[in-house]
């Protein structure tokens, strides 16, 4: 009933740039919450970046002052701008939403995943 899609993951130098991409799909009637989730090789996943019940923004510390999120004005898409990128966030990034769909309670919802390298 719900999908989340990623894009725009890939390979990208120490000190690079890239921007990943979430939409949000199906009978959706409230996003609650809408952010993103990683995973490095050999650890559990962790919280990056987030949009609030209230709309605001809640960000790891690891990530503070390098990575943004923002979204449409239909709240249907959110974007995770990641700027001078180390290689220890070389991981999958997820995305992850709370999403009420009409006639039922909130649920947490995954995307499948996107690669994110930062290597030379």
């Amino acid at each position: 009933q719900v999908q989340l899609v990623e894009s725009g993951g890939g390979l990208v130098q120490p000190g690079g740039s890239l921007r990943l991409s979430c939409v949000a799909s199906g009978r959706l009637f409230t996003i609650n919450t809408m952010g993103w989730y990683r995973q490095a090789p050999g650890n559990g996943r962790e919280f990056v970046a987030s949009f609030t019940r209230d709309s605001s923004t809640v960000y790891a510390d690891s990530v503070k002052g390098r990575f943004t999120i923002s979204r449409d004005n239909t709240k249907t898409t959110v974007y995770l701008q990641m700027t001078s990128l180390k290689p220890e966030d070389t991981a999958v990034y997820y995305c992850n939403a709370n999403i009420r769909v009409a006639g039922m309670q909130s649920s947490i919802y995954w995307g499948q995943g996107i690669q994110v390298t930062v290597s030379s």
